[in-house]
């Protein structure tokens, strides 16, 4: 393989990488840090926001979901109720 194609290759694994893996985050226009240990770099998720009423009828499917940020470094589980927006920075 010629050096360019290795180049290539390797390049398009990091941004890959990068765009799967933890990033920095932003929630109304206010870059997130953790609460606890000020990092910036976080995975994103989602977790479903139960109600009693709708459990108890087996429809949890129909509940809200959540963002969540877990801090990459010491794991610390931010909640966010409104959409959030992964930076490139």
């Amino acid at each position: 393989m010629s050096n360019g194609a290795k180049r290539f290759f390797k390049v398009f694994a990091k941004n890959i990488k990068e765009s799967i893996g933890a990033g920095r985050y932003e929630a109304n226009g206010i870059k997130v840090s953790c609460v606890h240990c000020q990092y910036d770099r976080f995975e994103h998720g989602y977790a479903q926001l139960n109600t009693a009423f709708l459990s108890f009828l087996n429809l949890d499917f129909a509940n809200r979901s959540a963002n969540i940020l877990t801090c990459h470094r010491c794991g610390y589980v931010h909640w966010f109720n409104k959409d959030i927006k992964r930076v490139n920075n």
